[in-house]
């Protein structure tokens, strides 16, 4: 990543090596990240993450919209359904 690049994680907390983030954080190899998952969660009050000011930290809320919300609760009964079908195609980790 060029220096003037943000790091955007809102997926997965473990996707991510958060001391080598850090470390690029500080030094200055990145400009910043905006967070919503982290490598342990709650992210601990002491992570070096929160005392950044190149970091912005979300508790793992980034899709807690309304829109968002009505969307999942209507995905999770058109997933409920298609089981109760014996169609478990869409949306299925473990097949």
């Amino acid at each position: 990543m060029k220096p003037t690049a943000f790091f955007i994680n809102g997926g997965r907390g473990a996707s991510v090596d958060e001391a080598a983030l850090v470390e690029a954080l500080k030094s200055g190899v990145i400009k910043g990240a905006g967070l919503d998952v982290f490598e342990k969660e709650p992210l601990p009050m002491n992570s070096e993450l929160l005392t950044l000011p190149n970091v912005i930290a979300l508790p793992h809320i980034g899709s807690a919209t309304h829109e968002t919300r009505y969307d999942m609760s209507k995905l999770a009964v058109e997933n409920l359904l298609a089981a109760l079908n014996g169609d478990l195609t869409k949306n299925c980790v473990n097949p």
